[in-house]
């Protein structure tokens, strides 16, 4: 009936802010661990059966592995970046250096992946750098220098915290799969037991 679907839907949103706790890291909600099995059923209601605990457990843990799959991709672009920024800061310092020389700089630039041209480089006081969305932009080289340090500066903050949410994580599935087994394993010596009981 409609009202047993209200009944059985209440219940279920009960037992989904029960499986997490209030606190969260970096907004990923912290998994709690379900020491009791037997008081963590009860506190759900008679309604709510283990499928639909284990349906619950399930779906949280599918979307901490979709955030873990989500930051790892922004680990992997953040360690490249960090990299390239430092690279175009050594670069900016050279011609910081040799801004006010007539001789002319050698170097390198990218072509394609793992190929490089020679290039010829006169002395400038301004260099040009993508911004993205096809966009550059010229600044004098102090404020291109500003500007990478920054850019830096803020990509090892992202990528320090990025591995902490991972671990962080990496933990809470671990806790989460641990619940599953643990109501699980509850559910199984349940019905062995109502079994003995028919016996």
């Amino acid at each position: 009936s409609r009202r047993n679907r209200a009944e059985k839907g209440s219940s279920l949103c009960f037992l989904s802010t029960n499986l997490a706790s209030a606190s969260t890291h970096h907004g990923i909600p912290e998994a709690k661990f379900v020491e009791d099995v037997d008081a963590f059923m009860k506190d759900q209601g008679p309604e709510t059966g283990a499928e639909a605990v284990l349906k619950q457990l399930d779906e949280r843990h599918g979307k901490y592995k979709f955030m873990e799959s989500s930051l790892a991709q922004k680990k992997r672009r953040l360690k490249g970046q960090v990299p390239d920024l430092q690279r175009s800061l050594e670069l900016l310092n050279h011609m910081k250096a040799k801004q006010d020389s007539t001789d002319v700089m050698e170097t390198q630039f990218l072509l394609a992946d793992q190929v490089y041209a020679n290039a010829k480089i006169q002395p400038s006081k301004t260099v040009s750098l993508w911004l993205g969305a096809n966009v550059m932009v010229e600044y004098s080289l102090d404020e291109a220098h500003s500007l990478l340090s920054k850019n830096l500066s803020q990509a090892q903050t992202n990528l320090t915290q990025v591995n902490d949410d991972l671990g962080f994580l990496r933990d809470q599935c671990t806790t989460t799969e641990v619940n599953m087994a643990r109501v699980y394993n509850w559910d199984v010596q349940r019905r062995r037991a109502a079994k003995k009981l028919k016996s």
